[in-house]
């Protein structure tokens, strides 16, 4: 995030622009709070490979303090901050943090975590003041006063410290070696995404998703080191993100394919008098997209949708433009780091168009901090290739597709059955706004197939709306794929990065029962 360049040449420039609230922050302010967030971590006594973390909303402050941490050399974990209170503890403490920055907004999960966390040595609260601070916490803004607002002596890019989703199990740090680099320098692989991608000092990059996660994270930063604006939107809403880009702009973004279908569901009238004309580039990843959304999707925004697979991890990479994508509906793409490989149980290739566990060799290396054996059990006998348990294939030119994530398969009297295909269907289905498929307990096949779904508004779930979806299954795939059965749920269990906490509803079924994949 580093941003000097601009906030000398252009310093009255927006870097950031937070929706609705509207609070906004020039790159002159940017650059100034970034320095003294440096200042304040080295006054800490936190040298180069220390940890730090952040537990806050989508607020202009976790942007600084990340710049900040970046510039210092350090390690900065940001947390998710709709997890539970154990759960936040849990990652601040495993990250080794050793100060936190939290907000106002959150006071009620960050007042629970000091107790739980004794590694932090100093905490600190953003948008708020001394005398209303919770005690441990300091405020963030009257510290920061304090440092002044000029490089540190010794500048080092540091670099962020994720966490896994826990969709699938408990979260765990992804740690790469810290670049031996100054922040002033290129990045490579921002040089390499927004190349891509076609960002520059004149592009106004939308971001609706939480910064919590890789992708918002990581892009916000890229458009702040290109000298781009970036508009935040506070909290997801599809017809706020359609007003923004009309009031702003917008020429870039990057959503998840969940955020498709809100805006594909707005009433007709909404779409239509929204004006799109400025987009140049929308990006998605994080999650399958289903192929008649994204149909849908380039018919209404036109082929400038891109597509990316990768994972925090940062094993490999593939990609796709809509050209490519519309010749190979379904695909994510083709690899651009690392070589992607198809590998059965006993570890030997798969052949085109047969499902696999996916792999990479040859891309970036990491670890999970503090669990040797997860890392060990990523990677293959020679430590030259690395899986996190998603499965696809390959077709004949090595566009890879998806199928799923191997611990949501589903093993139905033998046979396999992979949930992505199904959901994918309910959620065109005009009923739907959501839908998971997982397997369910069977006393005579092991498990069978069920339907846990979100109803559009004015929908009443009940046994002809079941029927209904079943029916709409069994018309357009295989039986054995289609759900015996559909439970409502007013809202399913999805994060704000799109994914699906699939395991959350799965359990609830599997309560006193061996689950075959666990």
């Amino acid at each position: 995030m580093f941003a000097r360049t601009t906030a000398r040449l252009h310093p009255d420039k927006p870097a950031l622009v937070m929706v609705p609230s509207g609070a906004t922050v020039t790159f002159a302010e940017f650059e100034r709070g970034a320095d003294q967030a440096a200042q304040f971590f080295r006054a800490c006594g936190l040298r180069r490979g220390d940890h730090v973390a952040f537990v806050m909303e989508n607020n202009p402050a976790m942007v600084t303090a990340e710049a900040g941490a970046e510039r210092a050399g350090l390690y900065y974990t940001c947390v998710n901050h709709f997890l539970a209170v154990d759960e936040a503890a849990y990652i601040i403490d495993d990250s080794h943090a050793q100060v936190v920055v939290t907000s106002a907004a959150k006071a009620d999960l960050a007042a629970q975590l000091p107790e739980r966390c004794p590694r932090v040595r100093r905490w600190l609260m953003a948008d708020t003041t001394r005398g209303a601070a919770i005690e441990p916490f300091e405020s963030w803004e009257v510290t920061l006063a304090e440092h002044p607002a000029e490089p540190i002596a010794d500048e080092q890019l540091g670099a962020a410290m994720l966490y896994s989703s826990g969709t699938t199990g408990r979260p765990k740090g992804i740690l790469r070696p810290l670049p031996d680099a100054h922040p002033a320098d290129d990045v490579p692989a921002v040089e390499f995404m927004t190349g891509l991608w076609g960002m520059g000092p004149d592009s106004v990059y939308l971001s609706p998703a939480p910064l919590y996660h890789s992708a918002p994270q990581g892009s916000v930063s890229m458009a702040l080191r290109k000298g781009a604006t970036a508009v935040v939107l506070e909290r997801f809403d599809a017809a706020l993100y359609l007003e923004s880009i009309e009031r702003f702009g917008v020429t870039h973004s990057q959503v998840v394919p969940t955020m498709f279908s809100r805006l594909l569901k707005l009433p007709a009238a909404v779409r239509e008098r929204a004006d799109v004309s400025t987009l140049q580039t929308v990006i998605h990843s994080a999650a399958p997209c289903p192929p008649q959304v994204k149909h849908a999707m380039i018919e209404w925004f036109g082929p400038i949708l891109l597509e990316f697979y990768a994972a925090s991890e940062g094993i490999g990479f593939t990609y796709c433009d809509s050209h490519e994508w519309l010749a190979h509906p379904g695909t994510v793409g083709r690899e651009k780091a690392g070589t992607v490989l198809i590998l059965d149980d006993d570890g030997r290739p798969c052949p085109p168009g047969v499902p696999g566990t996916i792999w990479f060799s040859g891309a970036t290396d990491f670890e999970y901090f503090n669990d040797a054996d997860k890392t060990a059990s990523a990677k293959d006998a020679s430590g030259t290739a690395t899986s996190v348990g998603d499965v696809g294939y390959l077709d004949e030119e090595r566009y890879l597709y998806l199928t799923d994530r191997k611990t949501f398969m589903i093993i139905s009297g033998g046979a396999n059955i992979y949930p992505q295909e199904t959901e994918n269907l309910l959620v065109t289905h005009p009923s739907v706004v959501d839908a998971a498929v997982i397997g369910v307990p069977h006393e005579d096949l092991g498990e069978v197939v069920k339907a846990v779904v979100q109803l559009a508004d004015g929908i009443e779930a009940g046994p002809a709306v079941e029927r209904e979806l079943i029916e709409f299954c069994r018309a357009n795939l295989a039986h054995y794929k289609c759900p015996r059965s559909v439970d409502f749920e007013a809202e399913l269990p999805r994060l704000e990065t799109g994914k699906l906490y699939k395991r959350l509803l799965r359990d609830r079924y599997w309560v006193g029962h061996t689950n075959p994949i666990g």
